[in-house]
């Protein structure tokens, strides 16, 4: 992977994770930096589940970003309900 790969791939990475955390309802209390890696992973997994579903990836295709958004979501809102569970214990 080229170093123009790797700089669009966290590019995108950065704007899945950061929809899917718009999409989750409430306050989501994850640093940047975990958004930007739950939105990389998401958008790997949505191009493979993509692929695996036959939509042509080789271009900009409405239905992998969606599932990548949706994925990023998902990711975030378990990611930050753990968060929140953790420094709620850590107070008791």
């Amino acid at each position: 992977m080229t170093v123009v790969g790797i700089v669009s791939a966290l590019v995108v990475g950065l704007i899945v994770g950061f929809l899917g955390r718009l999409v989750v309802p409430g306050r989501q209390n994850i640093p940047l930096w975990l958004t930007l890696v739950i939105g990389v992973v998401a958008a790997l997994l949505g191009t493979v589940v993509a692929r695996a579903i036959g939509v042509d990836t080789t271009g900009f295709s409405v239905l992998e970003f969606l599932l990548q958004v949706l994925l990023a979501a998902v990711g975030v809102a378990i990611v930050a309900g753990g968060f929140h569970r953790r420094g709620h214990r850590s107070r008791l």
